[in-house]
């Protein structure tokens, strides 16, 4: 069989993880403290995924547990503000306790990113759902920004021919992004009228931009993929790989819809 003709063979796997992902996400976000729950152990996941791509720890599970319970704390216990005044000192000490234990620039890059992502980025999941209109916007920001990969891939599958990034990942090309990133906008317009009762206006403008954004996530984590030399960042979920395979588009997404949104629809 040609390759062409394979090249859709894993969309019932990816179709079959989903829907576990669908569960899981409707549990989390279904009451206050099932989302602190479920956004402390998607950090536990994901910074034991890091940790594992840049052999930060030679055991990565009790660094991954003491992250995640102390952020489970954190986000329990404090606002927004104190909260991130808190996450940037650990940060600072935690990658200075690296840089004195004489940790490679490899690792001390690596659990910096981690724990920009882990403590930093994640937690907007939580504060978008606390803070607008309760389920709504957490439901947009998470679909939006999910079915845009779904898009952007299904349209580079279709249609794509010019690559982008070829040395990065080189599935992606110029068709599946324009084509992926309308679709997107559409989609904005459709849930933004529902969810968020937002104009037209303010529904594009989201749209492009988490569409925009979340392909550059994508790309930043393929990036430190390429850079630690593995293919999947771990194996949770079949037919996607590891759990921040699957949350890349979300990194840069869920800050952005939590301190854009308030600007868009100020009166």
């Amino acid at each position: 069989m040609k390759p062409e003709e394979n090249k859709f063979a894993d969309v019932p796997l990816r179709v079959k993880t989903w829907i576990y992902i669908i569960i899981v996400f409707a549990l989390g976000v279904s009451h206050p403290l099932a989302m602190t729950i479920l956004v402390s152990w998607i950090s536990f996941q994901c910074f034991f995924e890091f940790s594992r791509m840049f052999k930060i720890y030679d055991s990565p599970l009790a660094p991954s547990i003491f992250i995640s319970v102390l952020q489970f704390f954190m986000l329990y216990f404090l606002n927004t503000d104190v909260y991130l005044l808190y996450s940037f000192l650990i940060t600072i000490l935690i990658i200075c306790r690296s840089v004195l234990k004489g940790s490679s620039v490899k690792q001390i890059y690596g659990i910096s990113i981690a724990l920009l992502i882990c403590l930093i980025a994640f937690p907007n999941l939580l504060w978008i759902r606390n803070r607008f209109d309760g389920l709504n916007a957490i439901i947009f920001i998470v679909v939006v920004t999910e079915l845009n990969d779904v898009f952007q891939y299904l349209m580079g599958k279709f249609f794509g021919k010019h690559k982008i990034t070829p040395q990065i990942s080189p599935n992606k090309t110029l068709e599946g992004l324009i084509g992926g990133i309308f679709i997107t906008i559409i989609l904005s317009n459709i849930l933004g009228y529902f969810l968020l009762t937002t104009d037209i206006v303010t529904n594009s403008i989201l749209g492009l931009v988490l569409g925009v954004s979340g392909f550059f996530g994508d790309i930043f984590m393929s990036y430190l993929k390429r850079k630690t030399g593995v293919k999947d960042t771990g194996s949770l979920l079949p037919g996607h790989g590891g759990l921040l395979d699957r949350m890349d588009s979300l990194v840069f997404n869920a800050p952005l819809f939590f301190w854009l949104f308030p600007l868009l629809i100020k009166n």
